[in-house]
């Protein structure tokens, strides 16, 4: 039997967007700093942005690609629940790409020792391993934690739930466990160490002497007890140190045998040698970072008269990711902003933070709010007691600036008026890879994506005299994109022989085919869903048996079929 190759596959899997780099526009009269400084670690830099959160990432793309240290998204789950915020009951094959697409510009914003941490439950829990395996490579999963968000009984479900999965993964893979951080070793973890004997070297705990595995030649020995009796490892196991390191322990105090001398040895584990703290497990019980139920309360608790949201994460449970993946300073970013339980958790913990939310109101009414209150020192609830959060630092509140193309009234593509001279020569320098930097002293100088090498934009029908000019202020040593409407009395090859300094483009043409223009709307929509072809009909087979039409996608939640044999591949 021949191996058949496994793919995941969905209908309109080969669709991608051609996304347009939109510029981000600060609301100042929605953005929100303290008054003033309440430590020197105050962070005011962080970013709630409103919009499409697709075209949002593409926005953060060219500032922050290999910057973010850590991702936590919380998507739909796409249960089939109706959810106030987010449409969660979608087609499948729609679910797939929306966060394939998302996936793989968070790839690219992630730093080289970054990591990305995905809420999810069964639903769709073991369909976004795979898409994850496909984006990321297999090499890069790191773990799924299990996490207790449930402690009740459910009457109503055949088996009742207790938990959803967060899946872990990072550019390094495993070798991710080199720089993460430890989780502080708690009072509960600390009591099992006791000092009965009133050691000098503190309180201890008993260790195991003898390690599992093959045996090794130079640690199979017996030894004698005080009470004179032999110890030899058990089947199957061995000493954990070669016998003269064993006896040299013996007379540090590092052995012990037991009250009466006749027990097997045990090692003396001091907590001040232990490591600083505890490595994270995969099981994350809801003693430990939270359940639903208390984050519900955390927000009613902001919300007196409602709660907004059906599935909250706790902020115990951002402050476990946040502390095993980031230190003071590192960005996290959350692009499905909810709550903003990310942003206030980080903001807590002295991280700078981004947030992406597409619903305005949602923006407006609950995330910036809670913000304003972590600010203010006034949200007394979640993880503020315990960190002993007083308050301080801002956030800039922006929204997408809207397509830099339009149709005008006879169908002819156009800047889009409402461009203002700034945010055009800021888009263009983004379409063109260059970083958006006006100078003070060159007026020339808009953009520059390296010393050397500059970007201008305007609107003027360029003269040949100007481009002259223009190109001797520019002078041999540097070189300038000039973006203009149009240029007189030269043409572009020419212009490219008298004046090798600069090269010229014309707007709009010079993007036309870049991007999907005037797109504004990425969410899950079923309507988005491309039709699937018809199957090619045999038309030997045709008169002999019925024609085979394809399942319409739309409404479908069928997940089966989903894994395809290749084509062209045999079964048996």
């Amino acid at each position: 039997m021949s191996k058949q190759k496994l793919e995941l596959t969905w209908i309109g899997k080969e669709k991608r967007p051609k996304l347009e780099p939109r510029i981000l526009l600060e609301e100042p009269d929605k953005s929100y700093h303290a008054k003033q400084r309440v430590s020197e670690g105050d962070i005011f830099d962080n970013r709630l942005i409103c919009g499409d959160n697709l075209l949002a990432l593409k926005a953060l793309e060219q500032e922050f690609t290999g910057k973010v240290k850590c991702v936590f998204i919380d998507p739909p789950y796409n249960t089939g629940s109706a959810f106030a915020q987010y449409d969660d009951g979608l087609e499948h094959s729609i679910w797939l790409g929306l966060m394939r697409d998302r996936l793989e510009i968070i790839k690219r914003l992630l730093s080289t020792d970054g990591s990305l941490w995905i809420a999810i439950d069964d639903n769709e829990g073991h369909y976004l391993k795979v898409l994850c395996d496909e984006v990321f490579g297999r090499q890069a999963f790191v773990t799924s934690m299990v996490w207790e968000n449930f402690y009740g009984r459910s009457n109503a479900a055949a088996v009742s739930p207790a938990h959803n999965y967060v899946l872990l993964y990072s550019p390094l893979g495993q070798d991710w466990k080199k720089v993460r951080n430890l989780l502080p070793r708690g009072d509960e973890a600390a009591s099992k160490y006791k000092n009965p004997d009133n050691d000098p070297r503190g309180s201890w705990r008993l260790g195991p002497i003898f390690a599992a595995g093959e045996r090794h030649e130079g640690l199979m020995y017996t030894i004698t007890t005080p009470s004179g009796r032999s110890v030899s490892p058990p089947k199957g196991s061995h000493w954990r140190m070669l016998e003269e390191d064993f006896w040299k322990m013996v007379n540090e105090g590092r052995i012990v045998f037991g009250e009466k001398g006749d027990n097997n040895p045990a090692v003396k584990l001091f907590l001040r040698e232990v490591q600083d703290g505890l490595v994270p497990r995969t099981w994350w019980s809801h003693t430990e970072v939270g359940h639903s139920q208390e984050a519900k309360r955390e927000i009613q608790a902001l919300f007196p008269n409602e709660i907004p949201f059906d599935t909250p994460k706790p902020e115990r449970l951002l402050k476990q990711v946040i502390t095993i993946a980031t230190n003071p300073g590192d960005i996290v970013l959350d692009s499905f902003a909810g709550s903003g339980t990310t942003g206030a958790v980080a903001h807590k913990m002295g991280r700078r933070w981004i947030m992406v939310e597409v619903v305005e109101s949602t923006c407006d009414s609950y995330v910036r709010p809670r913000l304003k209150k972590v600010i203010d020192g006034e949200d007394g609830g979640g993880i503020t007691e315990s960190i002993g959060w007083e308050g301080g630092g801002g956030f800039r509140y922006c929204q997408l600036a809207p397509s830099l193309i339009v149709n005008d009234r006879w169908g002819n593509p156009v800047i889009n008026p409402e461009y203002n001279a700034a945010q055009l020569a800021e888009a263009l320098a983004k379409l063109e890879g260059f970083n958006y930097a006006p100078s003070e002293v060159q007026w020339w100088q808009h953009g520059h994506s390296s010393e050397r090498d500059f970007i201008y934009v305007t609107t003027q029908n360029l003269s040949g005299d100007q481009l002259q000019a223009l190109s001797e202020e520019v002078g041999s040593d540097r070189s300038l994109l000039v973006c203009c409407s149009a240029f007189r009395g030269v043409t572009a090859a020419k212009a490219a022989e008298r004046w090798p300094n600069l090269t010229l483009k014309k707007i709009p043409k010079m993007v036309l085919a870049r991007c999907e223009w005037g797109h504004d709307d990425y969410s899950l929509n079923v309507a988005n869903l491309p039709m699937a072809k018809p199957d090619p009909v045999d038309p030997a087979a045709s008169a002999s048996r019925p024609t085979k039409t394809r399942r319409a996608a739309t409404g479908n939640n069928n997940q089966g079929g989903l894994f395809e044999q290749s084509a062209g591949e045999n079964q048996k």
